[in-house]
Formats: C-alpha cells, structure tokens, sequence
C-alpha cells in the first residue's frame, strides 16, 4: 500500500471519486451537524451547531472534534489529521472538517503530480526500473515521516532482578546526556546509532566474572559489582526523534507478562527520503522499483527548458495494454509542460 507523504497532493488527472473514497475511508474529520467553525487549532475543532427557525438563524450546542497527532500505524507509518477549515467557516453536516494522512484538501491524495517522461536512459530503466530526478528527493516530494516503537524488559533473573538505571558501568557522561534519573530517555531528544534509550543492568554470574573481578571479589566480598550493561541502545539506522516514551510497571497495577517487573517502550519519529530500491507506483498497477536518481541536470528536458522528474520505460506500455496508464501520464506531462 502507499506510504502517506509528508506533503501530499490531490491528482490534476481524477476520476471524480477521490472526495467519496477519502470521506468513506475513516481517516478524516467528518462534521456530525450544520453550524459555524468556532475554534480551530492542531489539536481540536469547536463547531457551533445553528438551525433555521422561520428564517432565523437559531445557535445551539457545540460540537467537539478532537484531532489525532502524530499516532504510529501497524505498518510503522504516521497517522496525522490537519485542519483544513478556518474560524468562522460555515460547516454543513458530512462536511469534511480535517484531512487524514494522504488527503489533501478533502481529497484522496495518494502521490503527487510529477512531470513524468517515456523514454530509455542508458538501460537503467530495463525491466520496469524507474529513473528520478534528485529535486524530488531535495525539495522532500516523497518523503514520508516513521515511527519506531522499541521495547526494554527488566525480569527477574536466577542471579536477581534486571535494574532501569542511570548507573551503568563503563559508561561515560556524554552517553547519559539525554537519560533522566531513572535512566530513561527524554521526550524530544535527537537520537543517534548506538545511543542509550533505556538504561538497564543484568546480575553477572560468578562464571562471567573476569579474572581480574574475581580477585577484587575474593578480597573484597560482595563489594565489587556484578552487573553487566544490558541497556537498549538505538540500532542501526534508527536515527530520529524521541516522540513519546510508555512505562509500565506492575507495581502500578499494570498487566506484563509472567517475569518482567517493568516495560518501557521509547517512540522514535524519523523523516525517511525516497531512495533507490523504494517501489513507486501509478493509479493503473504500472509499479516499479527506483534504480538511479540522477542530479537535476543529467536529466532529459522539455523544448522550453524544464527538466523531467521521472523516466519511465516506453516498453511497459504497449505489450500490457494498459491505455490508462499512457493517458494519465501524459496528461500530467502536458498540463505540467
């Protein structure tokens, strides 16, 4: 399915349904009744509900819509709803008072309208490739924003119990710069590979006990710490934004499964550019796979200049039949040209 993008755009070329199938789809904000916008911000919508009573106009209740923000989806992507009526804006009931995550302007909004070529490049469009032009990866065209959930246990171990902690051996101040006291992350920190999210040490058994513990532990005691650092660290290429953190703790009454005390779970918000390998596609199942994203000036040009945005290969079209395809784009290219 599409990744909803960070700024999506309505299709110029459409089938008429892109109003219906975005108000059926759930994802907006649908007005419940007739009235006037009263209070419109990121996070709620205030509709004063007015009703003619011979030909005046009665006000009456007001209705609340409130506005999901930033939710993380099951496929990882953002779920995010924007206004799209001003104060003072008179609503009718079925309206659609906010966009959901690919609409624009109360339409359905999938993609965005590029200026597209067909035509072959060297080969690097064989077998249904696609070639792109680096300014839509530059001016974020499709770029898509990600939400990472990772999660922390601490259980009870056969040498004791796992302890969130800010104290971790072998760590220096720098890595715990962003943790708090307890040794979580903080909402709103820039994350990087490898850095700490949850702060967490294991027991270490005697058997893992290096030669030099071992001595300090004979002469010492139970002075000398046997724990291990077992902290949940960013992984590779999980860069972002700490957008939210969840801890739940059976102390709290919380629900977890039979051995873990605690469950933190760390929200990462990444801002993902389209890169070669991603699949694109067009509304008629011409699919394909970006192959090469050249800089600006490489590419083909129109008679007055303009350089294209898209290569495709012309052979796609023909063998498949596929008229609408070939119509669409090329309608796109015109009305663009």
């Amino acid at each position: 399915q599409a990744v909803p993008l960070l700024d999506p755009e309505s299709p110029i070329v459409g089938t008429g349904m892109e109003y219906v199938s975005a108000k059926d789809s759930g994802a907006a904000v649908v007005a419940k009744h007739s009235g006037i916008a009263e209070r419109v911000t990121a996070r709620e919508i205030l509709v004063r509900r007015t009703t003619e009573v011979d030909g005046n106009i009665v006000q009456g209740e007001l209705d609340r819509y409130k506005i999901q923000k930033f939710i993380r989806s099951n496929q990882g992507t953002c779920y995010n709803q924007k206004p799209i009526i001003k104060v003072g804006d008179p609503v009718d009931k079925g309206e659609i008072l906010a966009d959901g995550p690919s609409m624009d302007g109360g339409e359905l909004a999938l993609g965005r309208n590029v200026l597209v070529g067909f035509m072959t490049w060297d080969g690097y469009n064989y077998e249904d490739a696609v070639i792109m032009s680096e300014r839509l990866v530059k001016d974020d065209v499709y770029t898509s924003i990600h939400i990472e959930e990772y999660e922390c246990e601490s259980r009870d171990t056969k040498l004791g119990p796992e302890e969130i902690t800010r104290d971790i051996p072998n760590v220096g101040d720098d890595a715990l710069k962003n943790l708090d006291d307890r040794g979580i992350i903080r909402v709103g920190a820039e994350v990087k590979d490898g850095d700490i999210l949850v702060g967490k040490v294991t027991p270490k058994g005697v058997t893992e006990l290096t030669a030099e513990e071992r001595l300090l532990h004979a002469i010492f005691g139970e002075k000398a710490r046997e724990v291990r650092d077992t902290s949940l660290r960013v992984p590779h290429g999980g860069d972002g934004i700490i957008l939210d953190v969840k801890i739940f703790d059976r102390d709290n009454g919380d629900e977890l499964s039979p051995g873990v005390n605690q469950l933190i779970r760390a929200y990462i918000v990444q801002k993902r550019k389209i890169h070669e390998g991603d699949k694109m596609a067009g509304r008629h199942g011409n699919k394909g796979v970006i192959s090469r994203i050249l800089p600006e000036e490489d590419m083909p040009y129109m008679p007055d200049g303009t350089p294209i945005d898209i290569m495709l290969n012309p052979l796609g079209v023909p063998s498949r039949m596929n008229i609408r395809a070939s119509c669409s784009n090329f309608t796109l290219v015109w009305l663009h040209a």
